[in-house]
C-alpha cells in the first residue's frame, strides 16, 4: 500500500479537460484549486500536500478507462483525504463522480469541502439548508458523504489550514462519520 500523505483535490472543470487550456483557467472551480496551489507556493509551510503532482499529468485525449481513471485512482491511494470545492458552478461529472465514488465510496477518505462562495463558518451554518441544495450537483457525494467525517469550510486560508492539520479529517485517524464545522 502507498504511503497516504498527499491531499487529493476534487473540483468540477468541463469535460474533455486540459490544464493548458484557457478555458479550464475561467472554470471557476478550478480556479480556487489553483488558489490553493498558490497558497502552497507562497507558504511551504502550508500543509497541503497536492496528490496531483504525485503522478504524470493527463491530457487532454487520454482514454478514460486505460489512462485517467487509473491516474485518479492511484492519486486518491496516496490520499489521506479529499478537498472538495463546492461552488453554484459545479456540476456532476465522470471525474467527480469516479472520485468521490471510489475516493469516499470505496477507500473512506474523509472529505474537507470548501465553499468559496460563502465568507465564514457562520454563513455557511446560517445557509446550510443551501449548501444541502449544493450537495444536489453531485449525487454521488449526497451517495456517500454519510460514510466519513465531512468538514465543512469557507475559501479561508486560515481556516483550511487548521483542517489540513486536523488528523480526524486523515484515514489515518478519522474521526465519527459525520458533519464538522471549523473556525
Amino acid at each position: 500500500m502507498s504511503y497516504r500523505n498527499a491531499n487529493y483535490c476534487a473540483f468540477y472543470v468541463d469535460e474533455p479537460f486540459s490544464e493548458s487550456n484557457l478555458r479550464a483557467n475561467a472554470t471557476p472551480d478550478f480556479c480556487y484549486y489553483n488558489t490553493l496551489r498558490a497558497w502552497k507556493g507562497e507558504d511551504s509551510s502550508f500543509p497541503f500536500i497536492d496528490a496531483h503532482n504525485k503522478t504524470y499529468q493527463v491530457r487532454d485525449g487520454s482514454d478514460w478507462e486505460g489512462t485517467l481513471k487509473p491516474r485518479l485512482h492511484q492519486r486518491l491511494n496516496e490520499s489521506k483525504n479529499i478537498i472538495l470545492f463546492l461552488s453554484s458552478h459545479t456540476k456532476s461529472s465522470r471525474a467527480l463522480r469516479e472520485e468521490i465514488g471510489y475516493g469516499v465510496g470505496q477507500l473512506e477518505l474523509p472529505v474537507i469541502v470548501v465553499y468559496p462562495e460563502y465568507e465564514s463558518t457562520k454563513e455557511i451554518e446560517d445557509n446550510f439548508s443551501d449548501i444541502e441544495k449544493l450537495w444536489e450537483n453531485i449525487p454521488t457525494f449526497c451517495t456517500y458523504k454519510t460514510k466519513v467525517p465531512v468538514a465543512h469550510i469557507p475559501m479561508k486560508k486560515d481556516v483550511l489550514e487548521k483542517a489540513l492539520s486536523d488528523n480526524g479529517f486523515t484515514v489515518q485517524s478519522p474521526y465519527e462519520a459525520k458533519d464538522y464545522k471549523i473556525d
